[in-house]
């Protein structure tokens, strides 16, 4: 991960959103039908600079740095997908958006699902990437390493692209730490999303890496929630899965470059330009 640069080329325009206690920062490129793109856990919307040209061709791309990354300082709350998705529904109102379509990856992709799941009345097409229903979809040894984030790893990482992004762009350098303990005191947490996804009534789109943090069949096992890879879909797609969702897995990735792909914003700007 320390030879990836986490940077944008493109400019675009910054602004900052009150919502839920925070002081949310979103930059605007592009134009269109509007997208909100949600980055991993430690990054930010610079993240997506590599595609970011790619999607602005296509959409008005909401580029927003969740509670505690980038350019959005911390408040007293812990980092979870539900309260953070409660912020993005809060900046669609804010900026008076109609059903904008909602991408996330890793950290991001379980913000864009929660977002789906709890308000999806203000969501037109959902793609999360780079996500897993329940932590044993990863392998033990990752996840004992997940288990080891906390403020005294900052040192350690101060040659990583998260580090110096922070460094870069947070209003607070000093906060990394913080950030640590509270992404890691997530990872800590429990969960199991099966009944989340089975329930999402907006077309989706699952993306993963071949060689992501959770094997290709386990968004294979989600897909089948969603009705998908049951059956042939048929000469006229009519046996694909009802509610309009997709599976991609993408070859040649893992989960620290899948989000500066060409092929994710590709798969992504395909399943997002469906008619509905």
């Amino acid at each position: 991960m320390t030879g990836t640069t986490w940077t944008s080329e493109t400019t675009g325009a910054g602004a900052y959103a009150q919502v839920n206690g925070l002081n949310m920062y979103y930059e605007t490129h592009g134009s269109g039908r509007p997208l909100i793109l949600l980055h991993g856990g430690l990054g930010s919307g610079e993240m997506f600079g590599p595609i970011m040209p790619t999607l602005a061709d296509h959409h008005q791309v909401i580029a927003v740095d969740l509670q505690g990354h980038g350019r959005t300082a911390d408040i007293d709350r812990p980092i979870r997908n539900t309260l953070m998705a409660d912020d993005i529904a809060a900046l669609i109102d804010h900026l008076g958006l109609d059903k904008p379509d909602v991408v996330g990856y890793s950290l991001g992709g379980g913000v864009a699902l929660m977002t789906a799941v709890k308000y999806p009345q203000k969501v037109r097409r959902l793609v999360a990437a780079s996500i897993y229903l329940r932590p044993d979809a990863v392998d033990p040894a990752l996840r004992a390493q997940q288990g080891q984030v906390n403020a005294d790893a900052a040192e350690f990482m101060k040659d990583t692209p998260m580090y110096e992004l922070y460094q870069r762009v947070a209003p607070r350098p000093e906060d990394f730490p913080r950030l640590l303990n509270k992404i890691g005191q997530a990872m800590a947490e429990d969960f199991d999303h099966t009944e989340d996804v089975r329930g999402l009534q907006v077309p989706t789109l699952l993306v993963s890496a071949d060689a992501d943090m959770a094997p290709p069949s386990h968004m294979v096992e989600a897909f089948k929630l969603l009705d998908g890879g049951l059956r042939d879909g048929g000469w006229m797609g009519e046996g694909r899965p009802k509610g309009g969702h997709a599976l991609a897995i993408l070859p040649g990735l893992t989960h620290y470059n899948l989000f500066s792909s060409p092929l994710f914003a590709a798969v992504t700007l395909a399943f997002l330009d469906q008619e509905d």
